[in-house]
């Protein structure tokens, strides 16, 4: 997969928030990365975290996409919902239940190691 990112980095930065046991918004993920928010670059973005999950789901780890979300709601956008069939809806309490309940498999995980 050709990217903007370093999927190495960007897996260490989630790692790094894991253990600190909180999230980004998609903004501070960037920004961590040294680029300013724009949409085309959150979307390259998004497309790595589905790649990172898919390495976190071959090796038996939690999935770290989850931990990057929306500032104004702290959910993850709608694509990281498309490709996890029966999960809760994309908006409302039951979403946020459900992302801070797959946020703290990875919290818990990664804290360990």
């Amino acid at each position: 997969m050709q990217t903007m990112f370093d999927i190495d980095e960007v897996e260490a930065l989630l790692r790094a928030a894991a253990r600190r046991g909180h999230g980004l918004s998609y903004s501070e993920a960037l920004q961590a990365l040294g680029l300013h928010f724009t949409r085309p670059k959150m979307r390259a973005l998004c497309k790595l975290l589905d790649a990172i999950d898919d390495r976190a789901a071959a090796a038996g780890e939690p999935e770290l996409a989850v931990l990057v979300v929306r500032e104004s709601d702290g959910l993850p956008g709608q694509g990281w919902w498309v490709n996890r069939p029966g999960a809760a809806p994309w908006t409302g309490p039951a979403a946020r239940e459900h992302v801070r309940a797959v946020q703290q498999l990875a919290f818990d995980w990664w804290r360990e190691r």
